[in-house]
């Protein structure tokens, strides 16, 4: 876990005028973050709805140098980017960047910082509730016990379960030695060599073909990227077991979304925990939400206050290291 630096150990070193376009719903405003951040320099927070909007995002930026990235529903398109020409900085709060168009901003020489694994932990814990809950039919139990029922159908246990784990980053890694006391056979899958990670965390490597085909739990934790978008695709769906039980604590866009509705209602695969979605909220009339398979989180994996507060501190330390850097 990142520590809450010293708001002595960072002092104002420029005059950069700072940015944060995009604090709705707010999580910066009033924290030990904030009091820091405008130590570092002109700091200009917007904690109103709109950055969703493309020209009200370019309006917001205006000549600001640095931008603190709060949500990634604030898309720094190439359009952004091309009308924000004083913005030398994003620092993101989180690991993501599918919302930045990672090529313009090298183009224009725009740096992008982002506060991975301080979410880590929580995002990890939150995969493991969802294979748990998904398999013990937790929240259809709940509704049928609130409606009167006493159902007593079999339910699934994680013990002597093969838990694919689909990239081995830091949370991928973590959610490795989260299952160990569970007693199961880890697979694990990533983009490129593995080095050796897979048989560090206990797993073994394979390719995520032979991972979809003999898992009894997949869970997703690439980054999204170009390749990875639709990752999991219909021809892919079909590789798993038909009893098996699909996890994404990553990306909503990292599987098709029409696909993943078909495999769930039917019964192609048995079931699905999901934090992430196509569309963010997720629409009162999307199919997800009437099947009784499918347990829903929205996007509150790593929504801790451990996280929040470490997070918002390293993006704001990643603004004032990139400052002083440029300042000398």
């Amino acid at each position: 876990m990142f520590s809450v630096p010293d708001s002595g150990r960072i002092a104002a070193v420029t005059h950069a005028k700072i940015v944060v376009p995009d604090d709705y719903p707010s999580v910066l405003a009033g924290t030990p973050a904030e009091a820091l951040l405008r130590t570092v320099g002109e700091v200009t927070i917007f904690s109103a709805r709109g950055a969703d909007d493309e020209a009200e995002l370019i309006r917001r930026i205006g000549d600001a140098e640095a931008a603190l990235n709060i949500r990634a529903h604030a898309r720094f398109s190439a359009a952004v980017l091309k009308s924000s020409p004083r913005l030398r900085l994003i620092s993101v709060w989180g690991t993501g960047t599918d919302h930045i168009d990672l090529d313009v901003c090298k183009e224009r020489g725009v740096k992008v910082a982002r506060t991975a694994g301080v979410n880590a932990n929580a995002v990890a814990e939150h995969a493991v509730t969802l294979m748990l809950s998904a398999l013990r039919r937790i929240a259809a139990l709940d509704a049928e016990m609130r409606a009167g029922g006493w159902a007593r159908a079999p339910i699934a246990q994680l013990e002597g379960k093969t838990v694919g784990i689909v990239g081995l980053g830091p949370i991928g890694v973590r959610v490795a030695s989260l299952l160990k006391p569970f007693g199961v056979q880890l697979l694990a899958a990533s983009r490129g060599p593995d080095d050796g990670r897979a048989a560090a965390v206990g797993a073994r490597h394979v390719p995520i073909e032979t991972l979809l085909a003999e898992s009894d739990v997949v869970t997703l934790h690439f980054r999204l990227d170009a390749d990875t978008r639709g990752c999991l695709s219909t021809e892919r769906l079909a590789l798993m077991k038909p009893g098996a039980i699909l996890v994404n604590t990553a990306r909503g866009a990292l599987i098709d979304q029409q696909a993943l509705v078909h495999a769930l209602s039917t019964g192609q695969i048995a079931g699905a925990g999901l934090d992430v979605f196509h569309e963010e909220p997720l629409p009162q009339s999307d199919a997800l939400r009437l099947l009784p398979n499918v347990v829903l989180t929205p996007h509150i994996a790593g929504n801790t206050p451990e996280v929040i507060a470490d997070g918002l501190a390293l993006a704001v330390q990643n603004i004032d290291h990139f400052l002083r850097a440029s300042s000398d």
